[in-house]
């Protein structure tokens, strides 16, 4: 058995922690690019606690989904107001801008020059600026992984910069950071954290460590997502999808995704929908469909036996099979309010160049078997209703 296992250089969990901040700030460099989202007061206690503390820092908001051209101007801003270091304060969306901006500031060039499927997939070869990520939702978990995914308008795609070398120096995790997020915020998000901690628990490049990582994510979150989304002050449940958030980070780093994700990249580049209520509405299908194609075609793959691991640690039964796993994120989903896919504009029409995109990208390598076209057709047909 071999795996590898990498994550930010230092993770601090817990409530209260962003105070912590300001003298590990002072360690790491003498003026930060604070990167936020547009709701720029949310980011007013961190810019507090950099001026208490005497360090300089500018600010650089991203309103939506980083663009490749986004990344480009975030990294003439740092470079034109001699920042050394990164602070990401937000949610992924923000965090991915920021360790993108992190990684270009070091290696110079451009977006392109290193993003996969789209550009040329250059290696990046220098160590990023130091990098801070703060997550201020409990979805994504990209203050743990080593790529920054991007949006390109022209190719209407999602595409990642990736590298090692792009894992964030410190990672702080403060759930009293997500109190504030609306019921719908923590629908989308939380999903896309469940959904995180179940495809890298069935990937083919799943390992020991992964497991048990995603096997703890997988409890809290059914035990506290409904609870975040009904009760949003519930501060044990808004704890338990921090972790959960956190936990699908360090496991897709380390392992894989799969045909969610892969679906989602490529769908999030041709409609205007919400990364983790596309990721929610993808998830039953998916599940459902790699089950039948692995009794099909692959009985022997341990992934079968880890649908039925998974549906008993969510439904909390012994007697739990596959099937149930996937009725009970079913109903998870209705209850959350999550919409299917025609309600961003999907048709039949669009299976071709769906499919074939999702077919490249890099999530969907890691599903536990190679689905037909006709399998990932059968998805979406079922995640449009």
């Amino acid at each position: 058995m071999n795996f590898e296992f990498a994550t930010a250089t230092r993770i601090i969990f817990g409530r209260g922690t962003l105070k912590q901040v300001g003298p590990l700030v002072a360690e790491m460099g003498h003026r930060a690019l604070v990167v936020m989202g547009r709701t720029a007061e949310r980011a007013d206690p961190l810019l507090d606690i950099l001026t208490a503390h005497g360090l300089d820092a500018a600010t650089f908001v991203v309103s939506g989904e980083p663009t490749v051209d986004i990344a480009q101007q975030g990294t003439h801003q740092a470079r034109a107001k001699k920042c050394d270091l990164i602070i990401g304060f937000g949610g992924g969306s923000v965090l991915d801008a920021g360790k993108a901006i992190a990684a270009l500031l070091t290696n110079g060039g451009k977006p392109l020059d290193y993003l996969e499927v789209i550009g040329q997939g250059n290696p990046i070869t220098q160590p990023a600026a130091p990098c801070i990520a703060i997550p201020t939702t409990a979805g994504t978990g990209a203050e743990v992984t080593r790529n920054a995914v991007l949006f390109s308008p022209e190719h209407r795609v999602k595409v990642s910069l990736r590298s090692p070398l792009m894992l964030p120096r410190l990672a702080i995790v403060d759930p009293e950071l997500s109190y504030d997020l609306p019921p719908s915020l923590t629908a989308s998000t939380g999903l896309d954290a469940l959904t995180q901690v179940i495809e890298p628990y069935v990937s083919h490049k799943a390992n020991p460590l992964t497991d048990a990582i995603c096997r703890e994510g997988m409890r809290r979150a059914a035990r506290s997502l409904r609870q975040a989304y009904q009760h949003g002050d519930d501060e044990a449940a808004r704890e338990d999808m921090s972790l959960a958030s956190l936990f699908g980070g360090l496991a897709l780093a380390n392992a894989k995704l799969g045909a969610v994700h892969g679906f989602a990249g490529p769908f999030g580049g041709m409609f205007s929908a919400p990364h983790g209520a596309t990721c929610a509405a993808l998830l039953p299908p998916v599940m459902a469909v790699n089950v039948q194609a692995l009794r099909a075609r692959d009985p022997d793959n341990p992934a079968l036996g880890r649908y039925d691991d998974l549906a008993r640690i969510l439904t909390n039964s012994d007697q739990a099979t596959a099937a149930d796993g996937v009725t009970w994120v079913q109903d998870l989903c209705r209850d959350l309010q999550i919409p299917p896919l025609s309600t961003y504009g999907l048709t039949r029409d669009d299976f071709p160049p769906l499919i074939e995109k999702a077919g490249r990208a890099s999530s969907m390598q890691g599903n536990p078997i190679k689905l037909t076209d006709e399998e990932l057709a059968e998805i979406l047909s079922r995640a449009m209703v």
